[in-house]
């Protein structure tokens, strides 16, 4: 079970990089098979380079601090 706590206390690590550039970072909740969703907002939210954002940042800097964390995807 990934802590949801511990998912939040790390998107506010990432969250000042993404608001440099106009975007932000919301975390809609973890499921339980250590999926990830986020609303990406602000710039990124029509950015054509999110995907890369959160496969090559923020999935991979969640899945380094976070035990169990296995994707994240952006909330539908």
């Amino acid at each position: 079970m990934v802590d949801k706590n511990k998912v939040e206390e790390v998107i506010n690590l990432i969250r000042p990089a993404l608001q440099a550039d106009g975007g932000d970072i919301t975390l809609v909740g973890v499921d339980d098979d250590g999926t990830v969703n986020v609303e990406l907002t602000g710039a990124c939210a029509g950015c054509p380079f999110s995907q890369l954002t959160l496969s090559n940042s923020v999935e991979r800097i969640l899945k380094d601090r976070v035990e169990g964390v296995e994707r994240v995807v952006p909330a539908m």
